[in-house]
């Protein structure tokens, strides 16, 4: 397991009872986790600390009761790009801005965008689909890459822009885009444009801007696919991320090998990646990320 732990703003306290306790920064919230299906004694002492708390119902959706907690606040990341800033604000479906244990990518990206720095002197083009509020957009731009940040939801994108802009990155690194991710690669490929990098982090399900039905077994193959066409002759990485049960890291595997390694080499590796759990030394599953790394 790939495994987020190199945060000091953010963790996972606890987990039980199919919730967990975490700390942004200077607050503590207890949200719904569908994967912490077992029922421990409750040790921590931030139990009865807790600043939000987002109560599921069982009709669907749900709700957040407050406990002294801000409309929005701050953390950062220091990460392998340098440090990362975020707005967080609770709000629907239990969110707060970030997925935490996306910065494990965030890393490796950054990585693979400073080694493709050794071999050119122009800064290498990193393309980002379902780019929510621009955790791997920063990333990536502060590693030297040049970014663009496709989203379907224009709020996420104008988040995004607050958090680069927190983050001090440099604006001539970023372009932003509200656009169906696929729309917007097969009008790449017409466009003949090519990227060195290409992320992607699908949601289970959504709607385009123009209402376009998105379903990730449906779709996402077919999207790697016509994505990876759009890589360079010197491309360095493909990444994709799955929250979706049924997409084990095999399955991603696969995917890559059949879309990108068949043809082009490389090496393919996949894995769950997860948080660390403070109070007992347990490692949360936040889903599972396919990686493809050029030679």
């Amino acid at each position: 397991m790939w495994i987020a732990d190199g945060w000091k703003e953010y963790e996972v306290i606890e987990a039980t009872g199919g919730e967990k306790l975490e700390r942004w920064g200077d607050y503590v919230l207890l949200r719904p986790d569908p994967q912490v299906i077992w029922d421990t004694q409750r040790l921590a002492p931030e139990w009865k600390k807790k600043n939000g708390h987002y109560h599921r119902s069982a009709k669907g959706g749900g709700y957040w009761e407050m406990f002294d907690l801000p409309e929005e606040w701050s953390i950062a990341y220091e990460g392998e790009a340098g440090t990362l800033r975020f707005h967080l604000k609770p709000f629907a479906f239990k969110h707060t801005g970030v997925f935490p244990e996306q910065a494990v990518n965030w890393d490796w990206c950054a990585g693979r965008i400073r080694q493709a720095l050794e071999k050119r002197t122009e800064p290498p083009r990193v393309l980002n689909l379902f780019a929510y509020t621009g955790g791997a957009t920063i990333s990536a731009a502060l590693a030297g890459a040049h970014v663009t940040h496709v989203d379907a939801a224009k709020g996420m994108v104008g988040w995004a822009k607050e958090n680069a802009a927190a983050s001090n990155v440099d604006p001539a690194r970023t372009r932003w885009l509200v656009d169906d991710c696929m729309k917007f690669v097969q009008r790449e490929l017409r466009r003949g444009n090519t990227y060195e990098g290409i992320i992607m982090d699908p949601p289970s399900y959504g709607r385009g801007p123009k209402g376009e039905i998105w379903k990730i077994e449906e779709n996402v193959y077919p999207l790697i696919v016509e994505a990876a066409k759009l890589l360079s002759k010197e491309a360095a990485f493909f990444l994709i991320n799955s929250y979706t049960t049924g997409l084990q890291p095999a399955v991603l595997s696969y995917m890559l090998s059949e879309a990108i390694a068949k043809e082009r080499g490389g090496v393919v590796e996949a894995s769950e990646i997860g948080l660390p759990i403070r109070q007992n030394g347990l490692v949360l599953p936040c889903g599972a990320s396919g990686r493809w790394s050029g030679e």
